[in-house]
């Protein structure tokens, strides 16, 4: 019987022309995300350009994606499941008290990002024993996750962590960013059984990894066609040879998250998705984002419009 997959975004940051976060903004997305079918989101991770946020601009902007998931569940009756990252420091003491503070502000899980717990990339006996030591200063009670961040460098999580971190019984999540299919495979055979869920950020392994039993997607590309990724976490089953077709253009697209200047493409294709966004970033420059690059994104959204419609006679 096949398990239930679900798509998460990785959540933008909008900001004001003065180049403050935009709130009010990101309360919109979160509508957005849910009126295109996503289950969750996840908040406060690169895509967030959590190294270029305060931590204040960081508990806010989570706070605000927590609160507006939670009023969308009480107006639909449907809840939205909202995982939290943000810990940028470099000692174990200045994560902890980052992570409590997005903590405080509302989560359903917490996210570590793997990096930061091998900051030298010394190896897994380091790394096991800084979690123990994060992990006695975070509450008790709090699901926790990972997060395979390319920056500052990719540390990609060993079979002997995964085990590790499924013994504690506190791991519900992870997005898999490895880009392998037979490395997503062995880590999903780690996990055969339990309550900790496997999410793929590549989108070019999507559908081998659901086949092969992951959870779904979390990336990029959820800010452009999320419901595309939704379809296809919910239908690759029932509908083999379409899904095969919607992969197919998912794994192409993807190419563009190294094309096109991100996280500025997909602040455009917000304005274009009618959600007046300043295409600001303090990632990348504005004017990296020209009009062969915004040209780009309006034909990756025309093109996902024409697949929106077709599956949408196959639900």
């Amino acid at each position: 019987m096949q398990h239930t997959c679900v798509a998460y975004p990785t959540m933008i940051t909008p900001y004001e022309s003065d180049g403050s976060v935009a709130y009010q903004t990101a309360a919109r997305y979160v509508r957005w995300y849910y009126k295109n079918g996503c289950q969750g989101i996840f908040s406060i991770c690169q895509s967030s350009e959590i190294a270029y946020l305060t931590l204040e601009e960081r508990v806010r902007l989570n706070r605000i994606v927590y609160e507006e998931a939670a009023r969308i569940e009480k107006e639909e009756g449907k809840h939205m499941t909202v995982v939290s990252s943000g810990h940028t420091g470099f000692t174990l003491r200045e994560q902890a008290y980052e992570l409590n503070r997005i903590a405080e502000s509302g989560t359903d899980a917490l996210i570590l990002i793997t990096n930061r717990l091998d900051i030298e990339n010394q190896g897994d006996d380091v790394w096991i024993k800084n979690a123990e030591k994060l992990l006695a200063e975070l509450p008790s009670d709090m699901n926790l996750g990972l997060y395979e961040c390319p920056l500052p460098y990719k540390r990609l999580v060993s079979p002997r962590i995964l085990r590790w971190c499924l013994s504690t019984g506190r791991f519900r999540f992870m997005k898999d960013t490895c880009c392998n299919a037979a490395m997503i495979r062995e880590r999903l055979e780690i996990l055969r059984g339990s309550n900790f869920a496997l999410l793929n950020a590549n989108g070019q392994t999507l559908l081998s990894s659901l086949r092969d039993g992951g959870s779904g997607y979390c990336g990029v590309m959820c800010n452009f066609h999320p419901a595309l990724y939704v379809w296809l976490c919910a239908h690759y089953t029932t509908h083999p040879a379409l899904a095969e077709e919607i992969q197919a253009f998912l794994g192409t697209a993807c190419f563009t998250e190294g094309g096109l200047p991100y996280p500025l493409s997909a602040k455009y294709h917000m304005c274009l998705e009618g959600i007046p966004t300043e295409l600001l970033s303090r990632v990348r420059k504005s004017e990296e984002l020209t009009e062969y690059a915004k040209a780009c994104v309006e034909q990756l959204r025309s093109v996902g419009h024409v697949l929106e419609k077709r599956i949408g006679g196959q639900r």
